[in-house]
């Protein structure tokens, strides 16, 4: 997995952003629109979040390529998606609603666990009619502050619908994102009150992941931000918890699939600090930022 060798233009896209709420724990969103009709082609970066894509351009709009398999539109991306390139090129401008969510919330919302480990289907193949419906409301919406309501209206009614994952799991998935991903695994069953292959196979049927790897990649988020702050592989390594700089490496690598420096340049974490203003990012890039009442 690689990364375009001519990043993006940020300061073309125009980025909104919700304002502060407590309403719903675990779910962050920010709405990304071109400003000038233009072809988007980058990697993504994983994440410890599910992440929904509601596809808001004209015509074809983006389309999601791993594992062999395009999924064009709305999409759902687990969290570990492995070799995943976004690309597409709009009749007009492409418009695309991000929502991240926490896998103590994302199997309540998607209705099934199964798209959280490493799956990457449509929104349709998840919600049914359901999905067209939403991309409907939303498109028709007049600006991002009423797209952020929206959204948050159909994700809250589908949180009070369903279950959440069992408290010791979300315990288990806290501890690991508050430690930064450094945490002895084979610790947390006692931690919770659970044997250990009890949570192993609880956490793993209810979040996709084991444990182990879930840790894996909290620490591979940390690193991944401070890596594109401009920090030294050896300072983060040992700043992630990584035994040594090669460590940090294969971790990349496993992740990314690719080296840190190119992970460091990668387009997908140049605009985290803008469009996810509390996460680990270096300084922001000269992005349009806007608040949720812009359109």
């Amino acid at each position: 997995m690689g990364f375009p060798e001519s990043p993006p233009d940020w300061t073309s896209v125009e980025v909104a952003v919700p304002r502060p709420s407590e309403r719903l724990p675990g779910i962050r969103m920010a709405g990304f629109r071109q400003r000038v009709p233009a072809s988007a082609d980058m990697t993504m970066v994983a994440h410890p979040s599910v992440t929904l894509f509601v596809d808001l351009s004209e015509g074809d709009g983006l389309v999601y390529s791993a594992h062999g398999r395009r999924e064009g539109g709305s999409t759902v991306v687990g969290l570990v998606p492995g070799e995943l390139r976004i690309s597409g090129r709009a009749a007009g401008r492409i418009q695309c609603l991000q929502i991240r969510l926490s896998p103590v919330v994302a199997a309540a919302v998607l209705g099934a666990p199964t798209e959280l480990g490493g799956a990457v289907v449509s929104l349709e193949e998840v919600w049914g009619r359901d999905a067209g419906r939403a991309e409907d409301r939303l498109r028709a919406a007049a600006s991002w502050e009423v797209r952020f309501t929206i959204a948050a209206d159909l994700l809250g009614q589908r949180l009070n619908a369903r279950p959440s994952l069992d408290p010791e799991v979300a315990a288990t998935w806290w501890r690991m994102r508050t430690s930064r991903g450094r945490v002895r695994v084979d610790g947390l069953a006692k931690e919770v009150g659970w044997s250990r292959k009890r949570l192993w196979s609880r956490f793993r049927s209810q979040v996709g992941l084991t444990p182990k790897r879930a840790a894996q990649l909290v620490r591979f988020d940390h690193a991944a931000h401070l890596l594109a702050a401009g920090n030294p592989a050896a300072w983060v390594a040992a700043a992630s918890g990584y035994a040594d700089q090669s460590h940090l490496h294969r971790e990349v690598q496993a992740f990314a699939g690719a080296t840190p420096t190119a992970v460091a340049a990668a387009p997908w974490l140049a605009i985290d600090g803008v469009a996810w203003p509390t996460s680990l990012a270096g300084p922001t890039p000269s992005s349009g930022r806007l608040h949720a009442d812009s359109t």
